[in-house]
């Protein structure tokens, strides 16, 4: 997936990123939600208001102590005003700072929550040829800074940009007004130097924070790809081998840090300079024109305290124009994320599947994953009402292609998949899924309880029903000898049980959901014999009454199959029962005998 973005033109970016992002200030059919922005605005202000007043006290204590007029009377007065000023506008600003965070933050978290939830949706709609070609760890933080962002840009677009821009607006008045428009024209300069300096020094340190997620999801990748095989790491005593390699994505993110921080630096020292200039300037010029008698001593304090205080929020404007510049950064990737189209999607006429007698076909279905390897050529399958078909051949035949394509993880490039008649391709990927159960060979299971495990395949599950399904599924005795019973935690991806006992937790699982149709997608070829035999025991009850479709690269797991079917890249080369095939003497009866002379050594060596 690219990025929606290049760093030669970063602006047309930036504006498509936030003009996207502008619509979550003014919440669509939000009534509250835009009653809190409005009040929020208000208060900011009521806040500017303040703000811009308290000078003109200073202005005015200072040009009655200049006068020297009544001073014991006016050394009360000052003392008092400035006790009462200092201690009303601290009050005050903080009251109506908090008032504001306090009404604005339901619109703030109710974005970042909507946007959040509609990725999440996204992402789970996307192909499984997506999930397959993305890295986890990778996903989630990216999703994880671009929703964090959300909040946060939403506070310095409404309470830092808009105030600073009112605050110089109001202070280019009173100086057009108290001095004349040469100093605001001087000040408005400046002002515009120092955005022109902070943006282009700001969009070259956004080129190194570029760099620096890069290597920061790279060193993420490599904790988490480490972590999940750690068990594989162990096996090769691969420890120093995996520190090394992390050690070297972090110092990789060390030295991008170093670069941002050194830039940071640059950055401060230029819009120091600047400000400076612009006070040094201002004063400079109030004290000549009070030494020409055109401006009183407060004068001189009044334009003092206004710059004072425009630096301050114009000294955030350089963070937080930073600060927005990378999250925009953050939310680039987010956004092209959320933009990558779905490559299965429902027909805009999409009717529910209505299954009757679950008869399941696939008419000449072509199907190539992208890399122009054709995989299935042209396959034609029909599978009765509750029977069974057996899939075998060897690997890379195109066997669990056919079990994608039955879920509709994808769409075959030409051909039909028919359920009772109907074209899955015309009927809802949810009531296709909710009609199809599966037991695959690699059982992961999720990091909570056993019971939430089984319940897992019907979300309205009682108790009670759990425990039948483990029951169905020979597993009931284990989990009654277990201290937590049904609440006893599995581990990630369900490390903490036996490989024989993950695939009852699935086979419970899909007992549960109870399925007309059944797919078994080589669900005991990770077994010892011995379990292998206890699971297919308790598979072969599960098939009664449904329409089944095993999977198999063991032959002798499928000999009692209605009818069995030989791929051979990407076409079918035989078909027939078990003993039609061994009769006929060819590829079947060839894998069938190499698998008996491979089971006879297996018993010799033991």
């Amino acid at each position: 997936m690219g990025r929606p973005t290049s760093n030669n033109a970063p602006q047309d970016g930036d504006f498509a990123i936030l003009w996207r992002f502008l619509p979550m200030l003014w919440p669509n059919g939000e009534t509250g939600l835009k009653v809190r922005v409005v009040i929020s605005m208000l208060l900011v202000l009521a806040s500017k208001g303040i703000v811009l007043a308290v000078p003109f006290l200073y202005k005015g204590v200072v040009d009655r102590m200049s006068a020297g007029e009544g001073l014991a009377e006016t050394a009360l007065t000052i003392i008092l005003g400035l006790v009462a000023a200092y201690a009303t506008m601290r009050f005050a600003g903080t009251l109506i700072d908090n008032l504001r965070n306090a009404i604005f933050e339901r619109v703030g978290q109710n974005a970042a929550r909507g946007f959040a939830q509609r990725l999440f949706r996204h992402i789970h709609a996307l192909s499984l040829r997506f999930h397959l070609e993305r890295r986890t760890g990778s996903l989630t933080r990216l999703v994880e800074r671009g929703t964090k962002s959300i909040d946060s840009m939403l506070y310095f677009l409404l309470f830092n940009i808009a105030p600073t821009a009112i605050e110089l607006a109001g202070i280019a008045v009173i100086f057009t007004i108290q001095f004349g428009f040469d100093l605001t024209a001087a000040t408005l300069v400046m002002v515009v130097a120092y955005i022109i300096f902070t943006r282009k020094v700001t969009d070259w340190r956004n080129a190194i924070r570029r760099e620096m997620n890069e290597v920061d999801q790279k060193a993420a990748q490599r904790a988490v790809d480490s972590l999940l095989n750690y068990e594989t790491v162990k096996y090769f005593g691969a420890e120093d081998r995996e520190a090394a390699r992390y050690d070297k994505a972090i110092d990789a993110y060390a030295d991008a840090a170093v670069k941002t921080e050194t830039s940071l630096a640059w950055l401060n020292a230029g819009q120091a300079l600047l400000t400076n200039l612009m006070m040094g300037g201002a004063m400079a010029y109030t004290v000549w024109g009070w030494s020409e008698g055109r401006f009183t001593p407060g004068d001189v304090v009044l334009v003092n305290s206004l710059l004072m205080q425009l630096y301050r929020p114009l000294n955030m404007l350089g963070w937080v124009y930073r600060s927005i510049k990378q999250g925009l950064v953050d939310m680039e990737e987010m956004f092209a994320l959320l933009d990558t189209p779905s490559e299965v999607n429902d027909a805009p006429d999409a009717e529910p599947l209505a299954v009757a007698n679950a008869h399941v076909t696939f008419d000449n279905v072509r199907f190539t994953y992208g890399d122009g390897r054709e995989i299935l050529k042209g396959i034609s399958l029909d599978i009765p009402a509750g029977t069974s078909l057996a899939v075998v051949g060897p690997s890379g035949a195109g066997k669990s292609t056919l079990a994608r394509l039955l879920f509709r993880f994808y769409e075959p490039q030409t051909g039909r998949i028919l359920v009772d008649g109907q074209d899955i391709a015309n009927v809802t990927q949810a009531s296709l899924r909710e009609a199809i159960g599966i037991v695959p060979q690699d059982s992961v299971l999720f990091n909570d309880t056993i019971g939430y495990n089984i319940g897992y395949g019907r979300e309205d599950a009682r108790l009670d029903e759990i425990e039948k399904a483990a029951k169905g599924a020979a597993i009931d005795g284990f989990i009654e000898s277990l201290p937590e019973r049904y609440d006893t935690k599995v581990g990630e991806r369900g490390l903490k049980l036996s490989g024989g006992e993950k695939q009852r937790v699935a086979i419970a699982r899909t007992l549960l959901k109870d399925p007309p149709i059944l797919i078994l997608d080589e669900a005991t070829s990770a077994l010892d014999s011995a379990t292998e035999q206890d699971i297919q025991a308790t598979l072969n009850e599960v098939m009664k009454r449904r329409t089944t479709i095993m999977i198999a690269h063991r032959l002798s797991t499928v000999v009692g199959a209605d009818q069995i079917v030989v791929l051979e890249a990407g076409k079918v080369a035989e078909r027939g029962t078990h003993k039609e095939l061994l009769a006929r003497g060819r590829l079947y009866a060839d894998l069938w005998t190499r698998q008996a002379a491979e089971r006879a050594l297996e018993k010799a060596a033991v």
